[in-house]
């Protein structure tokens, strides 16, 4: 990650959990996400704004249209559980790749909530992953 794009990112996830949530634009849902790193073991909180899908939140792992994917996004290839917390609420979440034919539709309703993701999509080659998130049954994070 960036050396900037880390800082604002540090300074954001604080200021959500200082606030509850309460510390983002309302017109972008924003939510953090905590993933175990694929090298070091330790946790790493990033915020990222979503969508809900039924009960799942669905995040593109745009890295503002990098040509590489974000940290965030190779840790949970490496291990798909983590934690997510909405507001003041956190639960544990399993992630997975949106399926290539719920991709299109999940896709346009991130564009929909945040239209800069097609500029992201038009700075690189690779195709943005939309993830989704699934709540698991038994959460014992508070």
């Amino acid at each position: 990650m960036r050396p900037f794009t880390r800082t604002f990112s540090n300074l954001h996830a604080a200021m959500y959990r200082w606030t509850g949530g309460r510390a983002q634009n309302r017109k972008y849902p924003t939510m953090l996400l905590t993933v175990t790193g694929r090298r070091t073991g330790k946790p790493q909180t990033v915020p990222l704004i979503y969508v809900k899908d039924a009960e799942r939140l669905v995040i593109a792992a745009a890295y503002a249209g990098s040509d590489t994917d974000p940290a965030w996004w190779l840790n949970l290839q490496a291990n798909p559980r983590a934690v997510a917390q909405v507001g003041d609420e956190r639960f544990d979440v399993e992630a997975q790749l949106a399926p290539s034919d719920r991709r299109p539709q999940l896709w346009q309703r991130l564009v929909e909530m945040y239209p800069y993701f097609t500029e992201y999509q038009q700075r690189t080659s690779r195709q943005i992953p939309v993830v989704m998130l699934r709540r698991m049954a038994h959460s014992d994070q508070t």
